[in-house]
């Protein structure tokens, strides 16, 4: 865990910056410069925490609080409690994860997922799912009276993680899909 500081001058996208105890990455900073008054640079911050959008301004010149995030691949093994138990596959301590870090990823995790987690010190900020994975589907429910005409359509399907995604109509239970798990979606049966 590194800070430095720096100015708001310096404050780019992707860069991770320390406002007011919460932690946030730049999407966006734009220099305004105004007929009369002071020039500021007006961001637009993710908290990392809690993923919501924020937008901020800052005096030119004014500092600011860079921070470094540590990124770990954790590997998920089971829940415990209201919190979720992770190992850390670099040192082989046990983490545990609050619900409120993982949110609707917890529809994917699976005993045995290796994810991104990103710590500041020993606080975990956020996880990163891989882009897809490849789950069993439980069961399907819809697509009963669905026209079959040229294979249009859709139906769900309920995952082994408690996933619920729109599926075509020729997936089963007992198939093994391949899903994003960024968009939600399903790519292809296994």
């Amino acid at each position: 865990m590194t800070s430095k500081t720096a100015t708001s001058n310096q404050i780019s996208p992707g860069m991770t910056i320390s406002v007011d105890g919460a932690i946030y990455r730049v999407e966006s900073a734009v220099k305004v410069t105004v007929a009369k008054g002071t020039p500021f640079i007006k961001t637009k911050l993710k908290n990392l925490m809690t993923e919501e959008l924020v937008e901020k301004n800052f005096k030119e010149g004014q500092t600011v609080q860079e921070v470094a995030l540590d990124e770990r691949n954790l590997e998920y093994l089971y829940v415990e409690g209201k919190d979720f138990l992770f190992l850390d596959i670099n040192n082989l301590n046990m983490i545990l994860v609050p619900k409120h870090v993982i949110g609707d990823k917890v529809h994917f995790l699976k005993e045995g997922i290796e994810i991104k987690a990103m710590f500041y010190g020993d606080a975990i900020f956020s996880i990163e799912l891989p882009q897809f994975l490849e789950l069993m589907v439980v069961k399907t429910e819809g697509g009963e009276g669905a026209a079959q005409v040229g294979g249009g359509g859709t139906k769900f399907a309920f995952l082994e993680t408690g996933a619920k995604i729109e599926v075509p109509l020729f997936v089963e239970s007992g198939d093994i899909l391949k899903v994003d798990t960024t968009t939600n979606e399903y790519i292809q049966r296994v």
